[in-house]
């Protein structure tokens, strides 16, 4: 397994590490097999969509947010809208690998999704290779 470290600029971003993970695949040397991320933080997430127009995820993230607009919320710390967002979101998602590349579409990518930044945070990518029998 890999780690990956990505620093937030914000209490809200998304970051694209369509490339980071890229490079770990690449870096493997698996031809066929699964990639598997997963952020192991209640605050943040993971997600796949388009990586060509960026106000695409900023629309989302927008979206996302005004999920939470005028909610009250119990949770002490101030921050129940970034752990509501996290299980919207989620924290792991898992692509193909063929032919050594990550099997994303034409215009897809990969963000970690911030909801409680600024902050360092962490990516865990395992690399599972195919068995041919």
């Amino acid at each position: 397994m890999i780690e990956l470290s990505v620093r937030t600029p914000s209490r809200r971003a998304a970051v694209d590490i369509t490339r980071d993970i890229e490079d770990v695949v690449h870096n493997s040397g698996v031809s066929e097999g699964i990639c598997v991320v997963y952020v192991p933080h209640t605050t943040a997430g993971i997600t796949i969509n388009e990586h060509a127009d960026p106000s695409v995820i900023h629309d989302i993230m927008n979206a996302l947010v005004k999920l939470t607009a005028g909610m009250e919320w119990t949770h002490l710390e101030g921050n129940s809208d970034a752990h509501f967002l996290c299980s919207v979101v989620g924290s792991s998602i898992s692509v193909p690998i063929h032919q050594g590349k990550l099997s994303l579409g034409t215009w897809q990518g990969i963000f970690f999704m911030e909801f409680d930044g600024p902050r360092q945070r962490r990516v865990f990518v395992q690399i599972s290779e195919s068995v041919r029998t």
